[in-house]
């Protein structure tokens, strides 16, 4: 199942972008669950190959998820020999430990304006076969659209207050 959310946020992608890489950052977004994030080496920008193990309260019940970044383009980065730097980047972060069967979320970010066009598409199975695929439609694909849509908001709240 995919779940897809489209926002904007008023900064370049590449400040979309660290943002986005910044485990205090995303543990703020979700301040309500009681997000933490962690790393193995404490580092708080994540960048290709870093782990970061998430906890946060869904559904009334504590949860530990451990991601780790798959793929890395940031968007200022030559494109081309030409060397023209990238108004568009992204980065896919996977589960490798965790409540889900699958979980795989793809970051894009693209220049649009005075902003950037941020589009979080997210791929998961739940455990459990085919009474987990009912709940993931049902439950967990509602929730996931608006954790995203709130880590959006928080996103475009923090560079608009100047963070």
């Amino acid at each position: 199942m995919t779940v897809q959310v489209i926002s904007f946020v008023a900064a370049a992608p590449a400040r979309v972008f660290d943002l986005k890489l910044d485990v205090d950052v995303h543990a703020a977004s979700q301040h309500a669950a009681g997000e933490t994030a962690a790393t193995r080496d404490g580092r708080r920008q994540l960048t290709l190959g870093d782990e970061v193990t998430f906890q946060a309260r869904h559904f009334g019940i504590r949860w530990r998820m451990t991601s780790r970044i798959t793929a890395y383009q940031r968007p200022d980065e030559p494109a081309d020999a030409v060397g023209s730097p990238r108004t568009s980047g992204r980065f896919v972060d996977e589960q490798v430990r965790g409540p889900f069967a699958m979980m795989r979320h793809e970051h894009l970010f693209e220049a649009d304006g005075a902003g950037t066009r941020m589009t979080d598409r997210m791929s998961f199975a739940a455990p459990f076969g085919p009474l987990g695929a009912v709940v993931a439609r049902l439950v967990l694909a509602p929730h996931l659209r608006r954790l995203l849509t709130r880590r959006a908001a928080h996103l475009d709240a923090l560079v608009r207050a100047g963070g």
